[in-house]
């Protein structure tokens, strides 16, 4: 299955079926899941980086214990909206995916997630440092995903 357009996600699942967020960082994956009505993201789960293979066994389990059947990558897209490096890495890791299961992949531009968290985890949670490290990446798949997840519902209503 191709990568497809965020707002045609929904259409490739099976009914009642959750989707799993995902915040690539270059030693952590920060994973997210929504419920089966697709309107709320919660954080999952860290996966930290080894291998790809290996990286991908993990995230297929909890994709497989949560009944998940696709996937939103939050897209690190530049402030003026263009794609960098990082970017591509983002998309290379999609289609590597795909090579090992066939799945619906959207993006989601993911501009300022983990600073968004970063803001609300100081602000009105008052972590420390050492506890923000490590919720933040889950925590940013979750923003991520909810905003997937918004945007779906408005287009629901839209269309």
């Amino acid at each position: 299955m191709p990568v497809v357009p965020l707002t045609e996600l929904p259409a490739t699942l099976p009914e009642r079926a959750p989707l799993v967020g995902l915040d690539l960082g270059t030693k952590t994956i920060g994973v997210a899941v929504s419920d089966t009505s697709l309107m709320i993201a919660s954080p999952l789960a860290l996966i930290r980086r080894t291998k790809f293979t290996e990286d991908a066994t993990v995230l297929f389990t909890l994709m497989s214990k949560r009944g998940a059947s696709g996937l939103v990558i939050g897209l690190p897209v530049n402030m003026d909206g263009s794609e960098g490096p990082k970017c591509q890495s983002v998309r290379a890791f999609g289609r590597h995916l795909l090579r090992l299961r066939d799945l619906p992949i959207a993006f989601w531009d993911e501009r300022l997630s983990s600073a968004a968290v970063n803001r609300v985890l100081i602000g009105e949670a008052d972590a420390t440092r050492g506890r923000r490290a490590e919720v933040v990446d889950k925590m940013a798949a979750a923003w991520i995903l909810q905003g997937a997840l918004d945007r779906l519902a408005s287009a629901g209503r839209a269309g």
